[in-house]
């Protein structure tokens, strides 16, 4: 006896025509006599009599359809519950990302993924910092992605570019550069003022000193911060000048943006993952998004 024995038994009793139930149930005639006459041979008697054309359902039949209907409606009951079950079972996905992408992308990310019909089951934990330590943390298993810089010598990361970010020179609004230069500076000019230069932590160091070598210059560095916006709020008061991403954030502080002269690379943010590493399906299909996202946005 298996369960599609009974579901067809079932189904036969209820239309007692062999033709209309194997095309409900998307099956031939010939299957489905002799999907009942096997189950009959096993219980040992005749559940359906022949009544002309169609047939009738026998008293045995009777007798034994209400538990051939408990058992269907039971399984059917644990199928809906496994169900439910896997519905509100959400799988939470790690990622890591450099301070300046918690501003806008993330969340924009995090909001239009979870918008998409389908992907209601997924959870999110964030952690922020530096390329450097976003890279240990994912090669620890402590997240599953991470947005950041790229960093060299990583061979068992992969790197995937999805956002160009632009570099800019920022002063103080009261700052003689802002007052000699509107839009945009060469680097030349800014030589004799002091920097504000990102520690070596920043996945974005090695980009800028390999600027500046570009450039055959030596900047006059005054400190060394980690994080975007501090490095803004200690330009703003005149501490110094810096150059750094063009971020949304800088509207907030009293500094003066330029645009950089000089022919330079273009400066991106990577996805990163583990290339050994087996990703589930819901932070693969994340991954897919965050890629398709900065594919369309190109």
């Amino acid at each position: 006896m298996n369960l599609k024995q009974l579901y067809y038994f079932k189904r036969l009793s209820e239309t007692e025509h062999y033709t209309e139930a194997a095309s409900s149930l998307f099956i031939t005639q010939p299957s489905l006599s002799h999907a009942i006459s096997e189950l009959e041979k096993e219980l040992g008697v005749s559940l359906f009599a022949r009544k002309g054309r169609n047939v009738e359902i026998t008293q045995n039949g009777k007798r034994f359809l209400p538990y051939v209907e408990d058992a269907l409606a039971s399984l059917e009951n644990g199928r809906l519950t496994l169900q439910k079950s896997s519905m509100d079972t959400k799988e939470n996905i790690r990622i890591a990302f450099i301070y300046t992408m918690g501003e806008y992308v993330v969340p924009q990310l995090i909001h239009n993924y979870s918008a998409t019909p389908g992907r209601h089951n997924v959870t999110f934990s964030f952690t922020q910092g530096t390329s450097l330590t976003l890279l240990q943390e994912l090669k620890s298993g402590r997240t599953d992605l991470a947005i950041c810089s790229y960093i060299a010598d990583e061979s068992d990361i992969d790197f995937i570019p999805i956002i160009q970010q632009e570099l800019v020179v920022v002063t103080a609004k009261d700052h003689p550069l802002a007052r000699l230069y509107r839009d945009e500076v060469d680097l030349v000019e800014t030589i004799h003022y002091p920097y504000i230069y990102f520690s070596e932590n920043s996945g974005l160091r090695p980009f800028i000193d390999n600027v500046f070598i570009q450039q055959k210059l030596v900047p006059d560095i005054a400190c060394y911060v980690e994080e975007d916006t501090a490095m803004a709020g200690l330009v703003s008061i005149d501490y110094g000048i810096a150059i750094m991403p063009r971020i949304s954030a800088l509207a907030n502080y009293n500094v003066h943006i330029l645009a950089i002269k000089n022919k330079i690379p273009p400066r991106f943010i990577y996805l990163a993952t583990m290339k050994d590493r087996v990703l589930s399906p819901a932070i693969q299909s994340f991954k897919n998004f965050i890629i398709d996202d900065s594919q369309n946005k190109r």
